[in-house]
């Protein structure tokens, strides 16, 4: 995948988005971990938290990273003067029980967004979600999609504000212990569609 980095604004520190290597996948677990445990303490069950095996999330990220199931799998890392701050993950969109595919062609979904908290507010989370919107508009992808925690307002209010919306679909997913209920978010990649269907609302 050939993704050019997206600079930062002149007079910072180097800022960018590239596909994520091999020798990031530990920084990538470690985001993971870290976000999950600061940001996510109140929405996520605890046994997901304190249970967690590092070796376990090492591995599966490097499976996403060297070898993705197929050509629309990728994961993006997020870099301030050469750390990783914050990645972002995405591949072919499952369809919903009873759903029928989205009219306008495929979706993508969007497994992961995350930037650890200390380097928030930087605009990390929006150049990654800029990137991931690029590689897939150009490569024939018409709707990225999000499951977004119930709980999770900081998240929403970040999609809100780039022009995504609730779609309607709910699912919990069962933790062991209390469901994690969780809201589909979207956005239409075509720019002629997504204008046909606000203009609907």
């Amino acid at each position: 995948m050939d993704l050019p980095a997206r600079p930062g604004l002149p007079g910072r520190a180097e800022v960018s988005v590239r596909p994520a290597g091999p020798a990031d996948v530990p920084e990538i677990a470690r985001v993971q971990l870290i976000t999950w445990r600061t940001a996510y303490r109140a929405v996520l069950p605890p046994a997901v938290l304190d249970d967690w095996d590092t070796a376990a999330a090492e591995a599966a990220w490097r499976a996403a990273v060297v070898s993705p199931p197929t050509p629309g799998h990728g994961v993006l890392a997020a870099l301030d003067g050469g750390t990783v701050v914050g990645f972002a993950a995405y591949g072919p969109a499952e369809l919903a029980t009873d759903e029928q595919p989205y009219a306008g062609g495929p979706s993508t979904e969007l497994v992961a967004l995350l930037v650890e908290p200390r380097w928030g507010r930087r605009g990390h989370g929006s150049r990654l979600l800029a990137a991931v919107v690029d590689l897939n508009r150009a490569t024939g992808s018409a709707r990225l999609q999000l499951w977004l925690p119930e709980g999770d307002e900081v998240t929403a209010r970040f999609l809100g504000a780039c022009g995504w919306a609730p779609d309607g679909w709910v699912r919990a997913l069962d933790t062991g212990t209390a469901p994690l209920r969780q809201f589909r978010w979207h956005t239409i990649l075509d720019e002629d569609a997504q204008h046909d269907e606000r203009g609907a609302q």
